[in-house]
This record gives structure tokens, C-alpha cells and sequence, in this order.
């Protein structure tokens, strides 16, 4: 006579292996998907970064051109 706990485990068991092995396969995707967006970013990132650095710039000359 087979132990229908045990049974009961093994099928509980293999559902969250399901479960997980489909996390795993979703969060793979959306790295992937995170990855492509970071990558189609990269010129907006830049022209931010310019747009700072020349803002930064802008300011500290209007400030040494007060005092003349």
C-alpha cells in the first residue's frame, strides 16, 4: 500500500518545480528585456549627461562673469 502523503508531497513538489523553472524563464525574458532597453537608452542617456554638463558650465561662468 503506497503512502498517499508521500503522493501528496511528490505532486506538490513537481508543481513548484513547474512554478519555478516558469519564474525562472519570465525573469530571464525581462533581463533580456531590460538589457534592449538600456541599450536603446544609451543616445538619451548621452544628451542628458551633455545637457548637465553644460547647464553646470553655463551657471559657473555666469557666476565668474558677476563679479567683472
Amino acid at each position: 500500500m503506497e503512502n498517499p502523503h508521500a503522493e501528496r508531497q511528490a505532486v506538490l513538489l513537481e508543481r513548484i518545480l513547474k512554478n519555478a523553472s516558469k519564474c525562472t524563464e519570465t525573469i530571464l525574458e525581462l533581463n533580456h528585456c531590460v538589457e534592449e532597453i538600456l541599450r536603446a537608452n544609451t543616445s538619451v542617456k548621452i544628451a542628458a549627461d551633455l545637457a548637465t554638463k553644460y547647464r553646470k558650465n553655463v551657471q559657473y561662468n555666469m557666476e565668474a562673469t558677476k563679479g567683472n
